[in-house]
């Protein structure tokens, strides 16, 4: 029996219980409180909030301290805490569990960012084996009882893969579950996700949940993830932008039903409108709001028939009042263009070689230097 004639278990993660087995990835300057609620507000899953610099946290930056809420709404409260000095991630999980600001929290290991890898951070830290063991040990203890999660790539290249050993690490540290986008950093988000290396981390790791990244940009391929690879849960990313009705589909399709959304120019528009609104109450000003969701018109309005006035007049938008103007104009009747809304969202680029440290890969052990300047490479600020 297929994951289609089916409904799937509710995902587990420590003592959380995801009814729909469905995480929203972390997306710089995109996930935060507005998006998420947005999200929430159509389907089921765990949404997590941008990636958080552990250094920042710790210093308590404006910026950081504002991206850590989370609305009365919005349970459990998930945070990815990004980081390469391992007490400086536990002491930042330290302050989130000690202060009541999360419910989850997930270490990143798979940014393949050029500012973060070079500093041997993101996708680039696992290959230091005594690093990764050291950071995740310090952080799932730091935690308690709050569960700690990984999510991760297949490593730095297609010579240099990581993804077994740190799932095995991570387990025996105590992790709630792993994560891999199937990629590696150097692929960064171009060709196809390599879904077989989900098969193999499943297969490998069996005793906590495996979650699958790349490539679901629909309810059938989260499906298909599923079914091909036997993953326990997928993790969407540039699927859902512009889309949030995304994860109604996801939910309906994991409770075994057979719905899909087909939103008209007029949904799609109170989506927008939505969206709009809850950025303005997120930064708590109506121009630095809109300002922001003009980064989405081009993923919602996808394929829709809206002229290129209203397009580039949303994209210059600073009121509610100019976006209902705008969205005024539209015919609100107009059907879902089908095809031409289907398929990858975001930008894939190309694949390019890693920024990494100097002699990075000459051992998967760090040395007494590079320990020394782990502090320092922390970033000081968050959302990369």
């Amino acid at each position: 029996m297929t994951m289609t004639q089916a409904a799937a278990a509710p995902l587990r993660i420590g003592p959380i219980q995801v009814d729909a087995p469905v995480v929203l990835a972390p997306m710089a300057g995109i996930t935060n409180m507005a998006y998420r609620r947005l999200c929430r507000e159509y389907g089921a899953g765990l949404y997590v909030c941008e990636m958080i610099t552990s250094r920042a946290l710790v210093e308590r930056t404006p910026e950081s301290m504002r991206l850590i809420r989370h609305h009365e709404s919005e349970t459990p409260r998930s945070i990815q805490l990004y980081g390469v000095e391992p007490n400086t991630v536990a002491e930042a999980a330290t302050i989130l569990v000690g202060e009541d600001r999360a419910d989850h929290i997930d270490l990143n290991f798979g940014c393949p960012v050029p500012k973060v890898t070079r500093k041997g951070g993101g996708a680039a830290l696992p290959w230091k084996l005594d690093l990764f063991r050291d950071l995740v040990t310090k952080t799932v203890a730091a935690a308690g009882d709050v569960p700690v999660t990984v999510k991760m790539r297949k490593g730095i290249d297609g010579d240099h893969l990581t993804y077994l050993d740190a799932a095995k690490i991570a387990r025996d540290a105590g992790v709630a579950s792993v994560a891999l986008h199937a990629r590696t950093a150097n692929e960064h988000y171009s060709g196809q996700a390599d879904w077989s290396a989900i098969a193999t981390l499943k297969e490998t790791v069996t005793d906590i949940p495996v979650l699958g990244n790349g490539d679901i940009w629909s309810a059938a391929d989260a499906l298909r993830m599923v079914d091909e690879t036997g993953c326990d849960g997928v993790v969407v990313g540039r699927g859902c932008l512009g889309r949030p009705w995304l994860f109604g589909d996801l939910a309906a399709a994991f409770r075994g039903e057979d719905l899909r959304a087909a939103p008209s120019l007029g949904d799609v528009a109170v989506a927008f409108r939505r969206h709009a609104e809850l950025l303005v109450e997120f930064f708590e000003s109506e121009e630095h709001g809109c300002r922001d969701v003009r980064k989405h018109v081009a993923w919602y309005f996808k394929g829709y028939p809206i002229g290129g006035e209203v397009r580039s007049g949303l994209a210059m938008a600073s009121s509610l009042q100019e976006i209902d103007d705008l969205l005024g104009k539209l015919d609100w009747s107009a059907p879902y263009p089908g095809a031409d809304v289907e398929g990858p969202r975001g930008r894939a680029g190309h694949a390019k070689r890693t920024a990494l440290p100097d002699r990075w890969l000459e051992s998967r052990d760090v040395d007494a230097e590079f320990r020394k300047v782990l502090a320092a490479a922390e970033m000081h600020h968050s959302g990369g």
